[in-house]
């Protein structure tokens, strides 16, 4: 059994953290780092064999265009700084996950554009995959997302893991769906094992 860490956004709040709408979770690492520290000792002290980045809401759908431009490559750097310090200053065995959000809003396959999300994507590559001893792809809702997901962090050499997110309202789980309506087990055959590591 693996443990991960929980929420960071909800936890940040929790423990008095800066945190509101529309940074959510990146609020904190603009205002106060010191907190998302905090959180990731915390869920490590808690038993977790994994932290995830504080990198969910480094996003433009969260920042704004602007602040992205400006302070994006920052901000992804000092999230994953912030996971490095807490695994080395840790007496476990803790790893980092390094979590790639829906870069285009989650839960809104709708607005899910491949050209858009490839360069914010490529960005997530580059400056935070080397702080992760794995991917975590978090929360995709299509299977365009899917796919694009799986082209640009495939030849990293480190391990890929998906969540996907499903339709709340489903009464019969063989007709699962995506967020998109798209079928999950059409989603699934999409998914090439060779390159994801976990689902």
């Amino acid at each position: 059994m693996i443990l991960l860490d929980g929420g960071m956004g909800r936890y940040l709040k929790f423990i008095g953290a800066p945190f509101g709408q529309p940074e959510w979770s990146a609020l904190a690492l603009i205002k106060d780092p010191a907190f998302v520290l905090k959180a990731h000792n915390d869920f490590i002290d808690a038993g977790s064999d994994y932290i995830s980045t504080n990198s969910y809401a480094i996003v433009p759908f969260h920042l704004g265009e602007e602040v992205f431009k400006k302070k994006g490559k920052d901000l992804l750097n000092l999230a994953g700084e912030l996971a490095k310090q807490a695994k080395e200053n840790s007496n476990t065995n803790v790893k980092i996950a390094a979590s790639i959000p829906p870069v285009l809003g989650s839960y809104k396959p709708e607005t899910f554009n491949s050209e858009e999300a490839r360069p914010i994507l490529e960005l997530f590559r580059d400056v935070l995959v080397p702080y992760g001893d794995v991917i975590l792809g978090e929360t995709l809702s299509s299977i365009e997302e899917i796919e694009l997901v799986q082209n640009i962090f495939k030849s990293y050499g480190v391990p890929l893991w998906l969540s996907l997110t499903l339709e709340d309202d489903i009464t019969d789980v063989s007709h699962s769906t995506l967020r998109s309506g798209e079928s999950l087990l059409t989603a699934l055959e999409k998914i090439d094992l060779s390159i994801v590591d976990s689902i």
